[in-house]
């Protein structure tokens, strides 16, 4: 049986009840690669990371990861036009990637995207300061300020651009709307060029609960804005990831010209992305570490000017991340580590920390349905293959 005529690969999987039902899956769907820079969003994938075959995986072991499939993973999407947002929450920040590992993704992330010639920017935190609460009042404020200096300065001599990450040390910290204000205000005089600002709901994070001095998104909103037009000069955009569309078209309206907002709503990007002709969302998504082919495309109908494709092609991927990123949300990085594994990008399923068990088995089965369906498995044999691998060790069919 030759290529062309060869029966379509098949996986026999459990139904929503527990029954077999067997499943012929779809051709991959052909993405093309850009042939010019993405030119009307920038838009930036939050990029996993793959730990060596025989790394410890233990929860708090310190990260070991296998560099040669974590940056050609990098080099994946960089290929297909997007920018690499590392170093940031998808890469399991505060989650089993520790500060030493971060250092040396950072740097090497960095020396990848200049071969590359791709866009990278790179989460600066205070997650060096996990193991040692920092004190109360105005020291405990100034050891937060101190640790994202040392972040910044990693991320800018290796040469990428930065992203001031949400900081837990700083959520316990902080007693006001000014702690915040005073900390970020310091960081913004100082820097050398503009950054991302972060700004990661409790649903990504339970520890960042509050964050900007209240738990009323509105009041926390007026701090943002605030800092923002106070330092317009010293912000490229902000990332928010609440998951709330009917804010984030609010909160864009009330950006200075010139500050991006970067939708981290890996729920509603398809609207936001596309926008209402007059305003739009540039995107920093983790589900476009595992969507980059089609998120690629869509951008490259936006630049042809054909809005409609664009929607249909983000509208297609909508149902998997909605499955990636359901509550408990923070568990996402699971579901973009198993279809990296699905497409061959990744010799096995295993995760920093143990995460690779942090979804159960009827979850992955409706990622897998799911990334069939939005045509991105790229290799359908192989990802039959190690579905019924997982199905098996699973002890399914008993």
């Amino acid at each position: 049986m030759t290529a062309a005529n060869a029966a379509p690969a098949s996986v026999l999987l459990p139904d929503r009840e527990g029954n077999p039902e067997l499943v012929r899956l779809g051709p991959p769907a052909a993405w093309p690669r850009p042939s010019r820079p993405l030119a009307s969003r920038s838009v930036y994938a939050a990029a996993h990371v793959i730990p060596r075959t025989w790394a410890d995986t233990t929860p708090g072991a310190p990260g070991d990861l296998d560099w040669d499939a974590t940056l050609a993973y990098r080099h994946e999407i960089w290929s297909y036009g997007l920018g690499v947002a590392d170093a940031m929450d998808t890469a399991q920040r505060g989650m089993g990637l520790d500060w030493a590992a971060t250092r040396q993704l950072i740097v090497r992330s960095a020396a990848a995207a200049k071969y590359a010639g791709g866009a990278l920017v790179c989460g600066a935190g205070t997650d060096q300061l996990a193991d040692s609460a920092p004190p109360s009042g105005s020291a405990g404020l100034d050891r937060v300020a101190d640790a994202y200096r040392e972040q910044i300065a990693v991320v800018r001599e290796a040469g990428a651009g930065v992203v001031l990450m949400a900081s837990r040390a700083l959520a316990r910290v902080a007693t006001s709307a000014n702690d915040y204000l005073r900390v970020y205000g310091r960081l913004l005089d100082e820097v050398d060029q503009p950054v991302i600002l972060h700004w990661l709901g409790e649903m990504f994070d339970p520890a960042l609960a509050g964050y900007w001095g209240s738990p009323d998104v509105s009041t926390a909103t007026s701090t943002v804005v605030e800092l923002i037009n106070s330092h317009a000069d010293k912000v490229a955009g902000i990332k928010v990831s609440l998951l709330d569309a009917a804010h984030e078209t609010t909160l864009r309206r009330r950006l200075p010209a010139g500050v991006r907002l970067y939708t981290g709503d890996d729920f509603n990007y398809p609207e936001l992305i596309v926008g209402d002709g007059t305003h739009h969302s540039d995107a920093l998504l983790g589900i476009f570490a595992a969507t980059y082919p089609a998120a690629s495309a869509a951008v490259q109908a936006l630049d042809a000017g054909d809005s409609e494709q664009a929607r249909k092609i983000l509208d297609s991927t909508q149902a998997l991340s909605r499955t990636i990123f359901a509550a408990p949300t923070r568990y996402y990085k699971t579901g973009i580590a198993f279809v990296s594994w699905l497409n061959g990008h990744q010799p096995g399923f295993t995760m920093l920390d143990g995460l690779h068990g942090a979804r159960p088995l009827a979850h992955l089965v409706e990622v897998f349905r799911q990334t069939d369906q939005a045509g991105l498995l790229c290799d359908p044999e192989l990802a039959a293959h190690r579905m019924r691998t997982l199905l098996a060790v699973h002890g399914w069919p008993a």
